[in-house]
């Protein structure tokens, strides 16, 4: 019985306990149900409040940006995504689809020029880059309303501006209508050296920016001289990180590159200081150029015909040989078939610039190693030169006297010999020097030394045997114009100089290098003496700085005189 009673008991006892863990247990459940639950109600109303936090955000960053936008369009609000494609042209002025003529003709044609900002636009999700990509944001002008619809098309001015990688991909650009205050000041630095020693630059860059509309900070301007392409970073501009550039004047700094680049394709002057020799090495077929200048101290002494310049290369033709060529600005870069001065003897060269020549004057000169044959060593140097010709010319006459008058014409050489010596002298003379038979030379030779003298079949001139090779390479081996025409050297250099339409000339009223062209087709700028391109660049007009009258620049000075006797 007792064994039946406990047994029943542990059963209840167990029974119980079991009832009571199940009812723990189910508690525990429904803590943690509640905690759950809690706790995803507390995340979702975060995240609701979040939302409601950034659209809040959202809604006030585009009120701002709408009110900048006003603020910035003067009122007017025009923005398009627009899919850029390149096209060939110059300056800053984008074309712009046709649609876009209506929406502006109504809020802004009427409100002077039109500038616009353009901004990357991320391709994928259109979303706007980075802020600190500032390369990735310029301004522009606009040139005509022909683009298709959702491009825009942009000038390589632009392109490279946007894209520095280089970048041929398609990708969307923002446009957005934006008024620019007039620019009043303009810092820049070049990237490649060089740039100071264009004559007159600034109106070079004057010239380059004619063809733009706007500058902003951090861009980079390129500007064409000849066949020169220098790059300008703009660091700095007045009153606003980007300005209008037109009808505007504008004070522009250039300062010079930070560092010295260690390759570029393009010639660089290094200045060589008077009295002081320079080495270098220069390749066959390659130039290597310097500069030096003449001031007004030194130009009195060689106009008075006390001093000279002496330009000289001293170099060793085993490994090769250099010619020299020298051109006075605004001829930056003396080549073979352009300069003013050449030498081409083999080896070490000199050439003397004296008063006589009507060509030197005060101003600054370059000079062009030539690498004629293999790669030459070479040292150059510019000295200035005492002139004693004067006095030596003095005192010759002063020493003259009659004791010559009793001479004899010697029949070989035909020098004039005293008489008393004559036998002797032509006894000598004829078993050691012997006269250069050809027609006109006359020259009287060593006998060991004549072989080696002989003339050019084509000019005359006498030459030592191993100077002909190069003679006739330099001065009668045809050259190729690129207007067509074919001659040889002195010819080539007068038709490049004068006649070729191709070459290149400095225009008197723009400063910029331009090519010649034809003859003007008015018969009046003709007569003054105007190429093809300053007759058109000389019909800009220009206010008169005394009466403020606008006058075409080619008439201006006609102006002066006629209207206000000013020479």
């Amino acid at each position: 019985m007792d064994f039946e009673l406990r047994r029943a008991r542990e059963k209840i006892e167990k029974e119980q306990r079991e009832r009571k863990e199940k009812a723990r247990l189910k508690q525990e459940r429904e803590r943690k149900s509640r905690q759950e639950a809690a706790r995803q109600r507390e995340a979702i109303e975060a995240d609701q409040r979040s939302r409601r936090i950034d659209a809040a955000e959202a809604q006030l960053k585009a009120e701002q940006e709408m009110e900048e936008n006003l603020l910035a369009g003067r009122g007017i609000l025009f923005c398009r995504i627009l899919e850029a494609v390149p096209y060939q042209g110059h300056g800053d002025k984008i074309k712009l689809p046709p649609s876009c003529v209506t929406e502006l003709s109504q809020v802004a044609l009427d409100k002077g020029p039109l500038h616009f900002r353009l901004l990357v636009i991320d391709q994928e999700a259109h979303s706007n880059i980075k802020d600190d990509q500032k390369n990735q944001t310029t301004h522009a002008g606009v040139l005509e309303f022909t683009a298709e619809e959702g491009s825009v098309g942009l000038p390589p001015h632009v392109w490279s501006n946007l894209f520095p990688s280089g970048s041929s991909k398609a990708s969307f650009i923002e446009v957005r209508y934006v008024w620019l205050p007039k620019g009043t000041y303009a810092k820049l630095q070049p990237d490649e050296l060089g740039f100071s020693d264009i004559p007159n630059h600034k109106a070079v860059l004057e010239t380059s920016l004619r063809q733009h509309a706007t500058l902003s900070q951090g861009d980079v301007l390129r500007v064409s001289h000849g066949v020169l392409t220098y790059h300008l970073r703009v660091l700095e501009l007045k009153p606003s990180s980007s300005v209008s550039v037109l009808e505007t004047d504008i004070e522009a700094d250039v300062v010079g590159p930070d560092t010295v680049p260690e390759s570029t394709n393009q010639h660089v002057l290094k200045p060589l200081i008077l009295g002081k020799s320079e080495s270098g090495i220069v390749v066959e077929g390659h130039y290597v150029y310097y500069k030096f200048s003449i001031d007004e101290e030194t130009w009195v002494r060689i106009s008075s015909a006390y001093a000279k310049i002496e330009i000289k290369i001293e170099s060793d033709t085993q490994d090769g040989d250099t010619d020299l060529y020298i051109s006075r600005h605004p001829l930056l870069f003396p080549t073979r078939h352009q300069h003013e001065w050449s030498s081409h003897d083999v080896g070490s060269k000199t050439l003397i610039l004296s008063s006589k020549d009507q060509r030197l004057g005060i101003g600054i000169y370059s000079i062009g190693v030539y690498g004629f044959k293999g790669t030459g060593k070479y040292q150059v140097s510019v000295t200035i030169q005492e002139n004693q010709d004067r006095k030596a010319g003095q005192q010759a006459v002063s020493s003259s006297s009659p004791m010559e008058m009793d001479t004899v014409e010697c029949r070989n050489c035909k020098h004039y010999i005293p008489s008393r010596t004559i036998a002797l002298h032509e006894a000598y003379c004829s078993r050691h020097n012997v006269p250069c038979q050809y027609v006109g030379c006359g020259v009287v030779l060593r006998i060991e030394e004549a072989k080696n003298h002989i003339h050019c079949n084509k000019c005359g001139q006498a030459f030592h045997r191993g100077e002909i090779e190069k003679h006739m390479k330099v001065f009668h081996e045809p050259l190729h114009c690129p207007c067509g025409v074919v001659l040889e050297k002195e010819q080539m250099v007068q038709h490049q100089t004068k006649d070729c339409p191709l070459r290149l000339i400095t225009c008197r009223f723009c400063g910029d290098m331009v090519q010649a062209g034809t003859s003007a087709e008015d018969v009046r700028d003709r007569f003054r003496g105007l190429s093809e391109h300053e007759s058109v660049c000389g019909s800009r007009t220009a206010p008169c700085d005394s009466c403020g009258r606008s006058v075409m620049l080619k008439e201006m000075d006609i102006h002066r005189v006629a209207v206000h006797q000013k020479n």
